[in-house]
């Protein structure tokens, strides 16, 4: 028997929130008419949240427990947890309280007007200014321009996904807040909705702001990968060009200036500017056909594919599809 709604849930040392979380998890879903899971990954606690969730597993009949040697982080276990679910839709989200489970509910009612990612959006965000709604603030701010994706609030966990949207999606780094990004590009409709925020009631936020910094990494790793994963050529090659276009420069004025009486090679930086800038293209050109030869060897050895079929009409619709590639989000 299929299940139409899986909850998955990252916890860390969050020994007095679990217990209500799932509580309140079990009472909101069960209201909802659907069948649904919940799955509960511990990353690595050593405050006891463990022991708890070990306890609520044997009791609760709709949970599962996937419990880590040790901290992997949040993007690792909501990866082993979507790797776990069974549901039609996933919805990942956050194991502090912050997020109200009675918005899955209106999360699932978007989705039915045809979107394959609702996004949530704290509006009304129940945390410090400074360290982390300003820095937040700006983060979106910088997401949305560079992806495209206009979305108020990619921090926020509590989103729900179609499972086709997730297939083949391979996590690592600070990864998880962008896919709704990845879903756009691959032809996805993405929305978001206003959901309720609370304030803290239990333990202290895992997140600082340092936390901005490896996103606006992750963000530049996410748009290489969209935009230059199959033709890499393109960035080293380019880079290699210009490198060779100003040493030619560089050099081309350091023989002027000799002959025009004006200097010296030995009095100007220039003729070793000249040979730097020749090394930098040459190798960068070198590499990016590197690049090349490693890429065909990705999709080719595992018979991948760079693209991703939506359905086909006419003649051949009842032919079988070939699987689609696994997309990995970062590296």
């Amino acid at each position: 028997m299929g299940i139409d709604v899986s909850v998955v849930v990252p916890l860390y040392n969050e020994a007095d929130n679990v217990r209500l979380l799932h509580d309140e998890l079990e009472a909101c879903l069960a209201k909802l008419g659907r069948s649904y899971e919940m799955i509960f990954v511990d990353d690595g606690s050593n405050d006891g949240t463990s022991e708890l969730l070990a306890g609520l597993a044997k009791s609760s009949p709709h949970l599962t427990v996937v419990r880590f040697r040790r901290n992997f982080g949040q993007t690792a276990a909501l990866a082993a947890g979507i790797e776990r679910a069974r549901g039609d839709i996933i919805v990942p989200m956050d194991g502090d309280l912050q997020n109200d489970p009675a918005d899955i509910g209106r999360l699932l009612e978007k989705m039915g007007e045809g979107f394959e990612c609702v996004s949530g959006w704290r509006k009304d965000r129940k945390d410090k200014a400074v360290s982390r709604r300003l820095p937040s603030h700006v983060a979106n701010w910088i997401i949305s321009r560079v992806s495209g994706i206009q979305l108020h609030d990619y921090g926020c966990t509590l989103k729900a996904y179609r499972r086709e949207v997730l297939e083949g999606v391979r996590l690592y780094g600070e990864m998880h807040r962008f896919i709704p990004i990845y879903a756009a590009w691959q032809g996805a409709r993405v929305t978001e909705i206003a959901v309720n925020h609370r304030a803290r009631r239990f333990g202290r936020s895992k997140y600082g702001l340092n936390r901005i910094f490896k996103v606006l990494l992750d963000l530049m790793l996410v748009r290489f990968l969209f935009t230059y994963i199959t033709k890499p050529i393109y960035v080293f090659g380019g880079f290699g060009l210009a490198a060779l276009a100003g040493g030619l420069l560089a050099g081309g004025t350091a023989v002027a200036l000799k002959l025009l009486g004006l200097r010296d090679f030995v009095s100007t930086p220039l003729p070793l500017l000249t040979v730097l800038l020749l090394l930098v293209g040459f190798l960068s050109l070198l590499m990016g056909l590197l690049a090349e030869l490693v890429i065909r060897t990705y999709y080719e050895s595992q018979d991948k594919r760079p693209y991703v079929v939506a359905e086909v009409l006419g003649s051949q619709a009842s032919a079988p599809t070939p699987s689609a590639p696994p997309r990995a989000i970062g590296s």
